[in-house]
């Protein structure tokens, strides 16, 4: 018996206590472990991902660098084509100026033959083609300037051309283009600058990145993100807005629309990382709590299962003996004995019965009958006060002298005694108990104060578990049974109040007086 009690004790509620602090530790440290090489794992794949994006960027600060190198190369070439015109145009400008009868010196000739590439043509005031050279084959020999010639050699103005020694000569007009290897070749650039746009914003980093002009109002190009409609200005700026604080920009020369700047911000993969350990942990925390749920129900129900078999078979093996005690009980009658010493028997057998009936209602729907709690109450603490101490005295204080309340009387009389018994234990048979009753608008609340040793504040929750028990002889069942009446058949609560150790402890129970809590 000595074992079956340190069982059902106290002891095995520190050894539970004492593995689930360990499981609690051991699980800590595992998240712990799990996290640090998670953390490291991420920082070194989030490290790859931006040594990637500094390597990207480097890449097109280079690549601008190429292009602006290039463009301003076309532009030295353009410039010396504009002087081979304007060499090409004073040797011809020469040649109308000598006498009619002077010779005409080779160099100027060679010069007028050294164009070979640059498309010329030289017309009147009134749109007649006096000649032309190193025309496009398309347009073959022209006659007059057509609409179609006036938009080729519209690039550059055409340079007036006239004569000192014809005065009445009307002016010419000298037209002239890009010469051919200089158009192949600003084809090239212009592929060169797409080419290069296109490698921004379709980038092996997968970074989300857009080209903004320098009044940062427009989007000239966006890749690895949705790029809004250009008529969109709210949406633009939101864009330009949600990535241009990121990194610091790249600052660019694009032709056609001068100084713009690349704003990147990390990559898609570099963002899931950081929140990669989050998201983990988050899951694996989901998880948990889900089996802890459905662990908990299970054992619950089972508890339930244990609690409802052993209360029906408690009660099932007191009422054997009970029957033959009513019988004994008529022998003693018929035999003469003592009416007194009858009538106390036939008490007890009769709280034995009641104490059989609460062992068989457990697990089966508790009826509710509302009943005045001051009356039904003040019977379970008198049947307590005849059964312990003179020098323990009790007080029921309630400014009403009704108070109805939906009650199974057998349970609610049982949850009085349970918490009795351990005030008077707490007392040690000296004290004072005192219940005291508050009609509230929608509750009762039952306040049940001992003058006991009192419960430390970490134990407040602990004591209603099931076998939990300071006492050498206890079970550590009646506070448990107790909460499970109030809670799961009347639908209320029980708890600790208040505690204070060496001057006592106050139970709080809250009951509904509409049936519902």
């Amino acid at each position: 018996m000595k074992f079956l009690r340190s069982i059902g004790g106290l002891e095995i509620y520190s050894s539970k206590q004492r593995w689930k602090l360990f499981l609690l530790v051991f699980a800590a440290a595992i998240i712990a472990v799990s996290l640090f090489y998670t953390d490291i794992l991420v920082k070194k794949i989030a490290e790859d991902e931006r040594q990637k994006v500094v390597l990207w960027a480097d890449a097109v600060q280079r690549r601008s660098n190429l292009v602006n190198y290039t463009e301003e190369f076309f532009g030295n070439i353009q410039a010396e084509e504009r002087k081979r015109v304007e060499l090409w145009n004073m040797a011809n400008q020469r040649i109308m100026d000598l006498p009619i009868n002077a010779n005409i010196d080779d160099l100027y000739l060679q010069i007028l033959e050294s164009n070979t590439n640059i498309p010329v043509m030289l017309t009147d005031n009134k749109g007649n083609v006096l000649s032309h050279r190193n025309l496009d084959p398309r347009f073959g020999d022209p006659k007059v300037l057509t609409d179609e010639l006036r938009g080729y050699f519209s690039v550059y103005p055409p340079i007036p051309v006239s004569s000192h020694n014809l005065p009445g000569m009307e002016t010419q007009y000298l037209f002239f283009q890009d010469s051919h290897v200089f158009t192949e070749l600003r084809s090239l650039m212009e592929d060169l600058i797409d080419s290069f746009i296109s490698e921004i914003v379709v980038n092996s980093a997968s970074v989300p990145v857009i080209i903004v002009d320098s009044t940062g109002s427009r989007i000239i190009a966006a890749g690895n993100i949705n790029q809004p409609a250009p008529g969109d200005t709210a949406r633009v700026q939101e864009v330009i807005a949600s990535i241009s604080g990121k990194n610091p920009p790249i600052t660019i020369q694009l032709p056609s629309y001068g100084t713009c700047n690349v704003h990147y911000t990390n990559s898609f993969l570099l963002t899931q990382l950081r929140y990669y350990p989050l998201a983990q942990f988050l899951i694996i925390g989901i998880f948990l709590l889900v089996a802890y749920i459905l662990f908990s129900t299970a054992r619950n129900a089972e508890q339930n299962q244990v609690w409802v078999g052993m209360s029906k078979e408690t009660a099932h093996q007191l009422g054997t003996p009970l029957s033959s005690l009513v019988g004994w009980i008529e022998i003693l009658k018929m035999k003469g004995v003592d009416k007194a010493t009858i009538k106390e028997i036939t008490k007890d057998v009769k709280r034995l019965e009641n104490i059989t009936e609460r062992f068989s209602k457990i697990g089966s729907p508790a009826r509710l009958v509302p009943v005045n709690i001051i009356n039904t109450t003040r019977e379970a603490v008198e049947y307590m006060k005849n059964r312990t101490s003179k020098k323990v005295t009790f007080k029921i204080l309630s400014s009403d002298k009704e108070v109805m309340v939906p009650l199974n009387t057998n349970l609610y009389e049982w949850v009085i005694e349970n918490i009795s018994k351990n005030a008077v234990d707490a007392m040690d048979g000296v004290g004072s108990l005192t219940i005291e009753i508050e009609d509230q608008p929608r509750h009762v609340v039952i306040d049940i104060t001992d003058t006991g040793k009192g419960i430390v504040a970490s134990k407040h929750k602990t004591i209603f578990n099931p076998g939990y028990t300071s006492k050498q002889r206890g079970w550590g069942l009646g506070l448990s049974l107790s909460k499970r009446i109030i809670e799961n058949y009347h639908k209320g609560k029980l708890f600790v109040k208040r505690s204070e150790i060496n001057k006592g402890t106050t139970f709080r129970i809250i009951l509904n007086k509409k049936g519902e809590y």
